[in-house]
C-alpha cells in the first residue's frame, strides 16, 4: 500500500490508486473469527458482536476533536486515520471507530467524511453513499413510527393524541429546505389528519441517537419504546409503544445495528457506524462499535463532530455515561489556517504568512484546551499541516503551546499518512499512560436550567441562558414527567462558542437564547434548540452534486 505524495491529486483519485486486503483477512488482524464476519463484498462487512470471543479486553479510548470549525477546514476524521495509522506501526494493536456519512451534506457543501489524502478509510466512495444501508435502515424505522402515528389519527385516535402536540417528525438523508415546514394530510378525509409538521435530516433523528446510544439489541427495542411522539389532549405523553410500533422499528434494525469493518489506506482495521451531527446532535460513533473496537484492540481512536463545546462535551457528558468509555485522552486538531480566520483573517488570504494572526487565533484553541481540562483530562494538541503553512506560523503554534504546558505535535497526515504522524503517536502513547480523573461536567441529579446554564459557562464562556416562552412551558413539562434527570444536549452554531455563527475567537459575556426544549426520551437526552439552528439544513448556491458523475466502468467523480 505505498503511498502517492502528489498533493494535486483529489481524495477520490488517491483513493482509487490504493490496494485494499480482503475483509477477511482485515477481520483475521483484527481477531474477528469468520463466524462473527457477515460480508458485504470484497472490502466491507458486518460484524455481529455476540459472536466475537468474550473477554475483559477494554482498549485505550483516544478522542480526537478539535478547535471551531472554519470553512478553511479542519481535517479531524484525516488526523484519526492517520494517527490510527502512525499508532499501529508502533506495533500497538489499534482500531478506528467512526461515524458513517451522511448522504445530504456529501451532496451539499461539506463533502464527504472518509478522510483525506494518505489518511483516508476505504472504499470512500462507497462508505460515503448508502455504504450497508444502515441510514436507509434508520430512515425507514423513524417514518415507519410516523405512518403508524398519522394512521392512529385517521383510525379514531383512541390514545387522544392531540395532532397539535406532535414533536416528531419525518426524516429524509438529504439537505432540502423545502420540507422544513408542510402540511399533511389533505385532500380529503381519506388522505389522513391535516397538520402541520416538517423533515428532519436522518443524522438528527432521535432513531439516529437512539441507534447510536444502544448498548444492544434489547436496549435498542427499549430505548425505541420510550420515545416520545407527542402528547394527549391531557398533556399526557405519548410513546412508540403506546402506538405499537417499537418492535417493527426494532426488526428494521436488527441488521444495521451491527457495526461495518472496512479498512485505512495503511490496513488498520476500521469501525464506521452510526452518524448522528454534533451540532443538533450528540455527535459521536455508536456506542456498540466503540466497545465492540475496544474488546479487539489496545487502543481505539474515535472522533466527535466539530469542536470540543460540541462533540466532545456531549462525548463525555452523554455517550461515556451511557457507553461506560471515558477517553483516555483528547487530541484537540488545530490548523494554522484556521487559527488564522479566528485572527480575523479572510479564507481568501490563507495562504500568505500572517504570524501575527496565528497568534490572534490561539485564544480560540486556549478556550478548547481548557474545556477539555474541566473533564479531568490532560488534552493533546495535534497540528493538522496544511502545505500554505509556513515553519514560522507552526512554530508559532507550539511554541504557545509548549508555555502553557500543553503536550502539541505537528503531523502531516495527509500528505504522508501514519508516517507523518511519529511524533503525535508518541505523544499520545504518552498521554494514555497517565492517570487520568475522569469526570462530567454536571450531575444529573442537577436542575435542567443549572445543566444549561453549567455548560454555557464552563464550556461556552457565556454569562447566561434565556428561555423563550415555549421553551418555558416545556421545561414545566419536563419537570412534571420526571425527565429533568436526564443529560442535556444543546444544539448550537458549530462557528462560534456562542449561538451567533458570527462570533469567532473566544467570544465571551453573551446569553445563549434557547428557543425550544425537545425531551428525546427514547435517546435518554433533552435538546436545547438555540439561535436559528435548523435541524433540516440547506443546498448551498452550488452544490458538491454538480461535479459529480459516474464514468462507464461505474467509477465515481467529483466525489470528495
Amino acid at each position: 500500500m505505498a503511498a502517492v505524495q502528489d498533493t494535486d491529486m483529489s481524495d477520490l483519485a488517491i483513493a482509487s490508486r490504493a490496494v485494499l486486503a480482503p475483509i477477511s483477512r482485515i477481520a483475521e488482524a483484527a481477531g474477528i473469527p469468520d463466524a462473527a464476519l457477515e460480508p458485504y463484498g470484497k472490502y466491507k462487512a458486518k460484524i455481529d458482536p455476540a459472536l466475537l470471543p468474550s473477554g475483559t479486553q477494554r482498549g485505550k479510548v483516544v478522542l480526537v476533536s478539535g478547535m471551531s470549525p472554519t470553512p478553511a477546514g479542519e481535517g479531524k476524521s484525516t488526523m484519526v486515520v492517520g494517527l490510527a495509522d502512525a499508532l499501529a506501526a508502533t506495533g500497538t494493536k489499534t482500531m478506528i471507530a467512526l461515524r458513517e456519512p451522511s448522504v445530504g451534506p456529501s451532496f451539499g457543501m461539506k463533502g464527504g467524511a472518509t478522510g483525506g489524502g494518505q489518511s483516508q478509510v476505504l472504499p470512500m466512495d462507497e462508505i460515503n453513499l448508502h455504504f450497508t444501508g444502515d441510514f436507509h435502515a434508520i430512515t425507514s424505522a423513524n417514518n415507519l413510527l410516523m405512518a403508524m402515528l398519522d394512521n392512529h389519527l385517521q383510525q379514531g385516535n383512541a390514545l387522544g393524541i392531540d395532532p397539535r402536540s406532535i414533536t416528531f417528525k419525518r426524516v429524509l438523508d438529504m439537505n432540502d429546505r423545502a420540507l422544513r415546514h408542510v402540511v399533511i394530510g389533505l385532500g380529503g378525509t381519506a388522505n389522513g389528519v391535516p397538520r402541520e409538521t416538517g423533515f428532519e435530516i436522518t443524522a438528527a433523528s432521535e432513531v439516529m441517537a437512539v441507534f447510536c446510544l444502544a448498548t444492544g439489541l434489547a436496549d435498542l427495542r427499549a430505548r425505541l419504546g420510550r420515545i416520545t411522539v407527542g402528547y394527549t389532549y391531557a398533556k399526557a405523553p405519548v410513546t412508540a409503544d403506546d402506538l405499537g410500533a417499537a418492535g417493527a422499528m426494532a426488526l428494521l434494525l436488527k441488521e444495521a445495528i451491527k457495526p461495518n469493518l472496512v479498512q485505512s489506506i495503511g490496513g488498520t482495521p476500521a469501525l464506521i457506524h452510526g452518524g448522528p451531527f454534533a451540532n443538533i446532535a450528540h455527535g459521536c460513533n455508536s456506542a456498540i462499535a466503540t466497545n465492540t473496537a475496544r474488546a479487539l484492540a489496545d487502543v481505539v481512536v474515535t472522533e466527535a463532530g466539530f469542536g470540543t463545546d460540541l462533540g466532545a462535551e456531549k462525548f463525555m457528558d452523554i455517550k461515556a455515561r451511557y457507553a461506560g468509555c471515558p477517553p483516555d485522552t483528547v487530541v484537540i486538531v488545530a490548523t494554522v489556517r484556521a487559527l488564522k480566520m479566528h485572527g480575523s483573517v479572510p479564507k481568501e488570504e490563507l495562504g500568505t504568512e500572517n504570524v501575527e494572526a496565528v497568534r490572534a487565533g490561539l485564544p480560540n484553541l486556549e478556550r478548547h484546551a481548557s474545556i477539555i481540562a474541566k473533564f479531568g483530562i490532560k488534552p493533546v494538541i495535534g497540528i493538522n499541516r496544511f502545505t500554505t503553512d509556513t515553519d514560522a506560523e507552526l512554530e508559532a503554534v507550539t511554541s504557545w503551546a509548549e508555555q502553557q504546558g500543553i503536550a502539541c505535535a505537528v503531523a502531516d497526515v495527509w500528505g504522508h499518512g501514519g508516517a507523518g504522524a511519529t511524533e503525535l503517536a508518541a505523544t499520545v502513547l504518552r498521554a494514555i499512560e497517565e492517570p487520568g480523573n475522569f469526570a462530567p461536567l454536571y450531575e444529573l441529579e442537577q436542575p435542567v436550567e443549572d445543566k444549561i446554564l453549567a455548560l454555557v459557562r464552563e464550556i461556552y464562556g457565556g454569562e447566561g441562558v434565556e428561555y423563550s416562552a415555549k421553551a418555558r412551558r416545556m421545561l414545566q413539562q419536563i419537570n412534571g414527567n420526571g425527565w429533568s434527570h436526564l443529560p442535556v444536549c444543546i444544539a448550537k452554531t458549530q462557528y462560534s462558542f456562542s449561538d451567533d455563527p458570527q462570533l469567532l475567537g473566544a467570544a465571551s459575556g453573551f446569553t445563549v437564547q434557547v428557543r425550544e426544549l425537545i425531551p428525546k426520551t427514547g435517546a435518554g437526552f433533552i435538546v436545547a434548540i438555540t439561535g436559528a439552528l435548523t435541524t433540516m439544513p440547506g443546498l448551498p448556491k452550488v452544490p458538491a452534486a454538480v461535479h459529480m458523475d459516474v464514468d462507464e466502468q461505474g467509477n465515481a467523480i467529483g466525489l470528495s
